[in-house]
């Protein structure tokens, strides 16, 4: 089974949500497969603004009391009284992308940098903080930062395949998720299990097909010796 996420690090929805695809991820015979749709470009030139804040709250509020995800007070007292700082989903994107190259998972760099955001009240759209963020799974500074400029390349074509699977699978936001199983595509509506992690794990584990019992030719040791 291969659950297909389509996702944007600036998404509050997707942070809710990230509980979910940590435990799907974790399933024997389950793969995640990222897809990143560029909420808000660069090239708009965002940034945090009074207004901006009054707009996202009621929203955080609502998804903090759905989903059980905490919201720190570096955030709330902190990013969104910080007006002009940054937002832009592509850096984000370039550095999950970047950090993969390097052999972080994908879904741990997102992760990462959504706890970095609604937690600690970093600048997620800053090189320097996603840097900092690839380093502590793993990703030395000077090898990130070499892929870096390929990967800011690669997340505008990755952002615009994206988009256009969610226009083929009729996907009108973030998060989405679907399911590949047996050649099918089915449509996961991942706010029915919002706070409900391990409940979700459980359905999806029970549409795997059961381990293939051991036969006589398994391998196993005995007190007495191994075969």
């Amino acid at each position: 089974m291969k659950l297909h996420y389509f996702y944007d690090p600036l998404c509050g929805w997707c942070y809710g949500a990230s509980p979910l695809l940590q435990a799907v991820a974790a399933l024997p015979g389950v793969s995640v497969e990222m897809h990143a749709g560029g909420m808000i470009g660069s090239d708009e030139g965002r940034t945090i603004t009074p207004e901006w804040r009054s707009y996202v709250m009621p929203h955080d509020q609502r998804i903090a009391a759905m989903s059980g995800q905490p919201f720190g007070s570096a955030y709330y007292d902190g990013l969104l009284n910080d007006v002009g700082a940054p937002l832009a989903s592509d850096p984000p994107i370039a550095a999950i992308l970047a950090a993969g190259k390097l052999g972080v998972e994908p879904l741990a760099m997102l992760s990462r940098i959504q706890r970095a955001h609604y937690q600690q009240g970093l600048r997620i759209a800053e090189f320097d903080v996603l840097s900092r963020l690839a380093a502590e799974l793993g990703a030395e500074a000077g090898p990130f930062a070499e892929a870096w400029q390929p990967a800011q390349r690669e997340a505008e074509q990755h952002i615009a395949q994206t988009r256009q699977q969610m226009g083929r699978l009729g996907l009108r936001g973030f998060p989405s998720a679907v399911l590949e199983q047996d050649g099918q595509l089915e449509r996961l509506e991942l706010s029915n299990w919002l706070g409900k992690a391990q409940e979700l794990a459980a359905e999806l584990a029970g549409r795997l097909p059961p381990a293939q019992a051991a036969g006589d030719d398994a391998l196993f040791c005995t007190p007495d010796s191994c075969r």
